[in-house]
């Protein structure tokens, strides 16, 4: 098994709904940021990766066929490299919705993690680690305040991917646009499915309070 499928836009530009979608398609599993901390040491790895020390990518991704999101979509040249023969994915949306979603959802998890690791949570302060090394310090230089800035570094990212990537590999797609472009650019069926969408600013909380509780039943020793 070998990731097919590279998933290059930034959390909240419907992620959540393309790894679902990507899994109901045959990409199973696929990598995203609620699965970080369901395999033991990946948090550790992230942080590493972070700092500049690039993994095996092969060995870190093993079992999985797809990745999307955080903190993978940082990575999407190193991953192309590793798999040259996979697709890439950047998901996007407007700008301006994007970091309002942002600032209303993983940066009030990230911010509340950072608090709850002040109190000595262990679980807290991984998470809090991870997130500020490869998102808001290593993308955004800790200014998620700035909004100007927060905007151009996505923007700036968009672009680049756009620019690099083999147009005959590259996929640019928008939540809202259901299946046809996915499955016509992947070369698979149509499913009798309805395209997946979840996980909306008003689902997100109640969402990762389950994956931190499975997280820590995943790792109880940190």
């Amino acid at each position: 098994m070998t990731v097919k499928v590279i998933g290059a836009g930034f959390g909240r530009t419907g992620t959540l709904s393309l790894k679902f979608a990507l899994e109901m398609l045959g990409f199973d599993k696929c990598y995203h940021m609620m699965e970080v901390g369901m395999n033991p040491g990946h948090v550790d790895q992230w942080i590493e990766i972070g700092r500049g020390h690039m993994p095996d990518w092969q060995s870190l991704f093993a079992g999985y066929q797809a990745t999307v999101d955080w903190p993978s979509c940082n990575y999407w040249r190193e991953q192309m490299a590793a798999f040259p023969e996979a697709r890439v994915i950047l998901t996007r949306r407007d700008p301006e919705k994007w970091y309002a979603s942002v600032m209303n959802t993983i940066w009030k998890v990230s911010s509340g993690n950072r608090n709850r690791a002040a109190t000595g949570d262990p679980v807290a302060a991984k998470s809090s680690e991870m997130a500020f090394t490869v998102v808001w310090d290593g993308v955004f230089d800790g200014r998620m305040d700035d909004k100007d800035h927060v905007i151009a570094c996505y923007e700036a990212h968009n672009q680049k991917v756009i620019d690099t990537v083999p147009e005959d590999r590259l996929l640019v797609y928008q939540p809202g646009e259901g299946w046809e472009p996915l499955c016509s650019f992947l070369q698979v069926d149509i499913p009798d499915a309805d395209y997946p969408r979840v996980n909306s600013t008003e689902e997100f909380t109640e969402r990762w309070k389950q994956i931190a509780e499975e997280a820590r039943q995943q790792n109880p020793s940190r």
